[in-house]
């Protein structure tokens, strides 16, 4: 007999995946314009960076949240001592609002109906020990957040039935690819319990269209099964089309408070939009009571501070704040998003046409050796270990086409970009050009000093963005 459980000892967790062991590589030996210009650059990261200074300045001008003080007095003994697992009222009812004006206030949340978990992650995990026995199934549409073979598998025993969407339509999800992963869960013997998609969607980029939340909601209505939006990432939309949340879907068919509305459920969390993935802060919201009492009643494992209620209360309740910061923040990422699109395009890249998200979703299928998955890991870890950049396998996302990989851009500076591809340049140039990355990085010094150098300029890069303000 082990002394440990099969739990401690089994290797379903996912860790061994490309995209945490690009991760690994990447902190090994981490990028530093200064300090380690020759390491590698983090680009498998979906973090927010842009609007720092935004959150930063109302900070300072709102120094009572900061300090944890109500009209002058201290409360840091009220916030410090025991908690209800409910959470701050005052902290639900901002985090509804700022849901409901996240999505134009075209759809209103119920405070009473959202449970407050440690993240996202958190958010997906409690939801599949609600919905799903271990060995049922949920449908998820390709390619996926790599994350979510540990977040929805590792702890619930809960089985992931891939939704297979190609580049033939821009991986849109279509009605045959639904009938046929229901098929093949029903072959491999499992319960399908629901669907869980992102919108928008991680890795793509792209917001789900009106034509496929009606198709999903028709589908999980005729299979009397379950659907989760994650929608983390409603913030971020910064083209058209405009986001649009299962919720308003449900309003205009006049689903409210029916049996299919009990069925769908959202994700949401403050990590991508507002940037704050290290204040652990995720909701679900539910219009299942019983769902709703049974998460509540899991999320004393996973509880979010007081004084991180108490905070994150007091900003999102400055409407003022919170309307410029969506606006600004929505600017900045399509400014960043419009170079790295053209970087890449000037060495010969094509991306997937996006409007939302921290990432690009890459198309480099013309520099695979074969059309094979071989040959995408081989590509993988020259571009991680020779160019020296961390970036995610379509593989790690099951996509079921190889080549296709997963770039963020929101997570450094834009002279740390600007490296990045120079780097891709050299590389796509061929293996001469990369003997040359030591000289490169002499040339990079001018813009460490906010200069742009002649090479640079021959990479036909955009105007820089104005300075954060």
């Amino acid at each position: 007999m082990g002394i440990l459980s099969r739990k401690a000892t089994c290797i379903t967790h996912g860790q061994d995946s490309s995209y945490f062991l690009g991760w690994e590589a990447y902190e090994k030996n981490p990028y530093h314009e200064v300090k380690n210009p020759n390491g590698i650059i983090q680009m498998g990261l979906a973090e927010n960076q842009l609007s720092f200074n935004l959150i930063e300045s109302w900070l300072a001008k709102n120094p009572e949240a900061a300090n944890f003080e109500r009209e002058g007095q201290s409360i840091f003994r009220e916030l410090a001592l025991f908690q209800d697992y409910h959470g701050l009222p005052s902290f639900k009812n901002a985090m509804a609002d700022f849901m409901s004006e996240n999505r134009g206030n075209r759809v209103s949340f119920d405070p009473k109906k959202l449970v407050l978990t440690a993240g996202a992650t958190s958010a997906n995990e409690t939801l599949m020990f609600c919905l799903a026995d271990p060995g049922e199934a949920f449908l998820l549409p390709t390619p996926y957040y790599p994350g979510f073979d540990r977040d929805l598998k590792w702890r619930t025993g809960v089985e992931i039935v891939p939704i297979q969407c190609t580049s033939a339509n821009g991986f849109r999800i279509t009605k045959s690819a639904l009938e046929e992963a229901y098929k093949q869960a029903q072959m491999l013997n499992l319960k399908v319990k629901g669907v869980l998609i992102t919108n928008p969607s991680n890795p793509l980029g792209t917001t789900t269209t009106r034509t496929e939340l009606n198709r999903l909601l028709d589908f999980v209505s005729r299979k009397n099964i379950h659907l989760i939006s994650d929608e983390i990432y409603s913030g971020t939309v910064f083209a058209s089309p405009g986001f649009i949340s299962v919720m308003e879907v449900l309003k205009e068919k006049k689903l409210e408070n029916t049996d299919v509305s009990k069925r769908v459920h959202i994700v949401y969390s403050l990590s991508k939009d507002l940037g704050l993935p290290g204040f652990r802060v995720g909701v679900i919201y539910s219009n299942d009571d019983i769902v709703v009492a049974a998460a509540t009643k899991m999320s004393s494992f996973g509880l979010i501070s007081s004084q991180t209620q108490y905070l994150l209360s007091a900003l999102l309740s400055d409407k003022n704040f919170t309307k410029n910061y969506l606006k600004e923040n929505q600017i900045r990422l399509k400014n960043r998003h419009d170079k790295l699109v053209s970087g890449l395009e000037a060495v010969g890249i094509e991306c997937l046409k996006s409007n939302a998200g921290l990432f690009c979703w890459v198309d480099m299928r013309h520099l695979l050796r074969s059309n094979t998955f071989e040959a995408e890991i081989e590509l993988w870890k020259k571009i991680v270990y020779e160019v020296k950049i961390n970036i995610s396998p379509g593989s790690s996302c099951h996509c079921n086409e190889p080549g296709w990989f997963r770039v963020c851009f929101a997570n450094m500076s834009e002279e740390t970009l600007k490296v990045a591809l120079i780097r891709l340049k050299m590389f796509v140039d061929g293996p001469s050009s990369t003997t040359r990355s030591q000289s490169e990085h002499q040339r990079l010094k001018p813009l460490r000093k906010m200069k742009v150098s002649n090479w640079v300029l021959r990479l036909s890069f955009q105007d820089r963005e104005p300075e954060e303000r």
